[in-house]
């Protein structure tokens, strides 16, 4: 008889392993989705009860009341008037949730013949997490998305915005924490400053795409979660300390297709050294973005070392298969007639300059962004779709 080996053992465990630990995931978002189903059905008897006794006045406010409390009395807390408005909600606002057909032929009231025909008729394959991203219209059920996704995502106004919400949750696997801070730094409108009707569109129904640089960066890039007060005496090694500790929500802030490289990477020529504060490679994109940091307002020569930076770059760490390299400045003030006059047209695609907010913006400060931002490019000549237009013409060539 031959005893198994140590490592026959330890493979076996972690066999073993694996499987409780699939078992558990799937376990958690079989229970998940089920609470969505079972909320949007109490929400679709809610509609509907609305809707029969809806010429009576304080007809749907005493219903609920009533409701609350004989669902609290026999299943406990979970059930409360805004709760049960909650769900209500979740149905006006998402009536494809469950599909037409499952929906019709749910029998009224809905048992659990009635849940276990939802989630059977209506959950994505077993694969459908790595799917293409943006491959599954928003609005319909996705075991990837939780009640408090929901809860969350109810809370945008907007159905554009809710949509693109939605379909970055899934496509980038966000926590609800996450979720929370996203819509809390308004990343749609950040996103959608420079789109025009079809961008928006895009962006509703496929998410945020990346096909060529102007796609990536963010104006403004809001940083809050770093804690630092807006003070005038904030020196950049504090700040780049500060993102490089808080490197996974920076990278979040920054979006897809962002790896982290170097940080303080020097460069030297003939005898004079040079640190770029932050290297990244996109690899979408497929580029090397090295992003330098100020505490002042930009001037001519950040930029002009920045155009330093990508410069050298192209020349001594670009390879074969790799894009013109990026640069990103990040400043809490500038002046875009320097930008525009100090780079040009043409170093404008490859350099960027963007103010960074220690704070969550207010859609008022972002309104007022979004009007200096058309005013500039009313100046230069180049509106949304024009530039769209010449990026299509610079892919041609």
């Amino acid at each position: 008889m031959t005893v198994p080996s140590n490592t026959s053992r330890t493979d076996l465990y972690s066999r073993v392993r694996s499987i409780l630990e699939s078992a558990r995931v799937n376990l958690a978002r079989t229970v998940n989705t089920t609470q969505v189903v079972v909320n949007w059905l109490i929400g679709r008897e809610i509609v509907e009860e609305e809707q029969r006794g809806r010429r009576r006045a304080g007809y749907g406010a005493r219903v609920l009341g009533e409701l609350s409390a004989r669902l609290e009395r026999e299943f406990g807390r979970g059930y409360s008037v805004d709760n049960l408005e909650a769900f209500r909600q979740l149905y006006v606002e998402y009536p494809r949730l469950i599909s037409e057909t499952a929906s019709r032929n749910l029998p009224s009231p809905a048992g659990a013949s009635a849940i276990s025909a939802a989630l059977s008729r209506n959950s994505p394959p077993a694969d459908s997490m790595s799917a293409v991203p943006g491959s599954q219209p928003p609005g319909l059920l996705h075991p990837a998305l939780s009640w408090s996704h929901y809860r969350c995502l109810l809370r945008v106004a907007r159905p554009q915005a809710r949509a693109f919400y939605e379909i970055e949750s899934i496509d980038n696997a966000w926590s609800v924490r996450e979720l929370a801070r996203q819509t809390g730094s308004l990343l749609f409108d950040r996103l959608a400053r420079s789109k025009d009707k079809k961008g928006l569109m895009r962006l509703a129904t496929r998410g945020q795409e990346v096909t060529h640089p102007g796609d990536v960066f963010k104006d403004p890039t809001v940083i809050e979660f770093l804690g630092l007060p807006e003070v005038p005496r904030l020196v950049e090694s504090r700040l780049e300390r500060a993102l490089t500790d808080n490197l996974q929500t920076f990278l979040l802030e920054l979006g897809k297709g962002f790896a982290f490289v170097a940080r303080q990477q020097r460069i030297s020529l003939q005898g004079d050294h040079f640190y770029i504060d932050l290297v990244f490679y996109h690899a979408i994109l497929k580029c090397y973005v090295l992003i330098d940091l100020k505490v002042g307002k930009l001037t001519h020569a950040d930029l002009g070392q920045m155009q330093l930076y990508v410069n050298y770059y192209d020349r001594e760490r670009r390879t074969e298969g790799d894009n013109p390299t990026l640069g990103l400045i990040l400043c809490p003030d500038k002046n875009d007639a320097v930008v525009k006059y100090t780079l040009g047209a043409q170093l404008r695609r490859n350099i960027f300059a963007s103010r960074y907010q220690l704070h969550l913006p207010t859609e008022e400060e972002l309104q007022f962004e979004l009007r200096r931002e058309l005013r500039n490019l009313a100046t230069d000549g180049r509106g949304p779709a024009e530039r769209q237009a010449r990026t299509r013409r610079r892919g041609k060539e």
